[in-house]
């Protein structure tokens, strides 16, 4: 038996297509309605999953189409994070036979196919649609710079995670590699082009830019929901981070950043004389920022999309130290009281220091110089100069970055 399934959110496809499959199902998908259209006349499937909104067709006209222009009585079952009674009686007027609403249980969406077109005949050990899994109405990017990970790159984990968790998009970022990190990236990506991006920055611009780049080109996707950012080590795990992106999902914060804090439970790995290092930072970067942040410099954050371009725009003042920045940013924006209000700090489950790392003791003592640099960079009179000198009072600035501030003072009163 063949499902034929249109919808232009591939996080929604994927994973109906490979349930329905696992069942026993003969499936094709198709993101765009005129294509889809098309592949309905060769496919001629026995049952067709359709969204309601979508790009130069909506499924209301496939439905039409189907209905009267092919005078076909295939059942349709339609898709739709709408539950006006409008649109769900449209659809029933024009003739579908099941509606479903978003987010969507994947053992749902098998128990109304097998109601509407009855089992396969090769059906499939039931075993397989037992789990609860839930088809995820958020979308998340995720940028891990990479800088010489040939030899260390998780390559299994981050497979796993893409392969397992629809909704996610992972943006690898060559920084300027030496080795064979950029091809070693493409070999990842091959076979799962649409959740697997690579941006290749042909020299080496440290960490911050590397991330910098990322982001904004992360940010271009409206579809996604929220866009941050991992260390290319996985010290911080997925598990963690997807904690971090329900908390961010389900709050008023547009900033969710991971903490190492040590606490009871917590397995957190970092050797002494870094440890008191850190914390002598911490302190001089909570005086700052004047916010009693515990660990500013985790390498997992979670940002609002739409805040992304307002943090990420311009280029940042240190190497290292680009999450400070991040947060003088929001305090510059939004004033020091409402900053305060749209920050998140999440302690992690896990962090692991992983041997390799590319910032050396050494390195840790240049921090207290550019911390100074930041305090500077970042004072009213020569951020304002700055700002005025680099021409950047762009649309988004003027506009968005007002229509951004009365819609979160309207929300947090």
């Amino acid at each position: 038996m063949k499902v034929l399934v249109i919808d232009d959110e591939k996080l929604v496809l994927l994973p109906i297509k490979k349930r329905l499959k696992a069942i026993g199902y003969e499936v094709e998908t198709e993101t765009n309605g005129i294509k889809g259209l098309k592949l309905f006349d060769s496919f001629q499937p026995d049952l067709v999953i359709i969204d309601i909104h979508m790009p130069e067709i909506s499924g209301f006209e496939i439905v039409e189409h189907i209905r009267k222009k092919r005078a076909k009585d295939t059942p349709i079952m339609m898709l739709s994070g709408s539950v006006d009674d409008e649109s769900i009686m449209k659809g029933f007027d024009l003739g579908i036979n099941d509606y479903m609403k978003k987010p969507l249980s994947l053992n749902e969406i098998c128990a109304r196919t097998k109601r509407l077109i009855g089992q396969p005949v090769n059906l499939k050990s039931e075993e397989v649609v037992l789990d609860k899994i839930m088809i995820q109405k958020r979308s998340v990017g995720v940028v891990i710079p990479c800088y010489n990970e040939e030899e260390r790159l998780l390559q299994d984990e981050f497979l796993s995670f893409v392969d397992e968790n629809p909704g996610y998009y992972l943006c690898f970022v060559n920084d300027g590699s030496t080795d064979n990190t950029l091809k070693v990236l493409e070999n990842l990506r091959e076979g799962r082009e649409d959740y697997i991006k690579v941006y290749n920055c042909e020299k080496n611009g440290g960490k911050a830019e590397a991330v910098r780049q990322g982001m904004l080109y992360l940010a271009k996707n409206t579809k996604l929901d929220y866009i941050g950012f991992l260390d290319a080590d996985l010290s911080t795990d997925f598990n963690d981070f997807d904690d971090l992106v329900t908390t961010i999902e389900n709050s008023n914060f547009k900033i969710v950043s991971g903490s190492r804090i040590q606490r009871m439970g917590a397995n957190i790995a970092k050797d002494s004389a870094r440890a008191i290092i850190s914390k002598t930072i911490n302190l001089i970067i909570r005086t700052i920022l004047s916010m009693d942040f515990k660990d500013t410099q985790c390498g997992a954050k979670i940002f609002d999309r739409k805040i992304v371009p307002l943090l990420f725009g311009q280029k940042f003042l240190t190497k290292w130290l680009f999450d400070v920045e991040l947060f003088m940013r929001m305090k510059k924006e939004f004033t020091l009281p409402v900053a305060k209000q749209l920050v998140c700090e999440q302690p992690l489950k896990r962090w692991v220091h992983v041997d390799g790392s590319k910032l050396s003791m050494k390195d840790s003592m240049k921090i207290i110089f550019q911390l100074g640099q930041i305090a500077y960079g970042y004072s009213d009179y020569y951020y304002e100069k700055q700002l005025e000198k680099k021409n950047i009072k762009l649309d988004f600035y003027d506009i968005e970055r007002k229509v951004l501030k009365e819609n979160t003072e309207l929300t947090l009163s």
